[in-house]
């Protein structure tokens, strides 16, 4: 990867948002296929339902095994973006920040982060408004 900037900065894993997903959804719709052709010829149910429990059990582990993941990013990104602010200014972040206003001022060089994270309370910048608004980015080359 380049210099980080707006354009580029979402990290994309095509084996896990494509492929991973597109499987377990092919799962999903083959079960259902299978279980509504057992109840039409009449046979048992069980490896249908099964499948379909199977698909269910993945699909929740692929959004849970990620949204977990992204709240554990939310508090350390909130802790460290309160911590450069307190360095730069001598203040905490106001509480009335969101966390996708925090996550959006991550990206701001520390020049300008200050005043952005004024304009951000004063405007109600949303977080791809804040992004938009950086001109000094701040790379963050470690996230998952």
């Amino acid at each position: 990867m380049g210099e980080q900037n707006y354009s580029n900065h979402r990290r994309y894993v095509p084996l896990y948002h494509g492929l991973t997903f597109a499987i377990i959804v092919l799962l999903l719709v083959s079960s259902i296929y299978y279980t509504i052709a057992e109840i039409v010829n009449h046979s048992s149910l069980k490896p249908g339902l099964f499948l379909f429990l199977i698909s269910i059990a993945f699909l929740s582990l692929f959004y849970y095994a990620r949204s977990f993941a992204e709240r554990a990013q939310d508090r350390a990104i909130r802790a460290e973006e309160n911590f450069r602010y307190y360095l730069l200014t001598g203040k905490p972040l106001d509480k009335k920040l969101t966390i996708q206003q925090i996550i959006g001022l991550r990206f701001a060089s520390d020049e300008e982060f200050p005043d952005l994270v004024k304009r951000a309370l004063d405007e109600n910048l949303g977080n791809e408004d804040i992004k938009k608004a950086v001109k000094n980015w701040r790379a963050d080359n470690n996230r998952c």
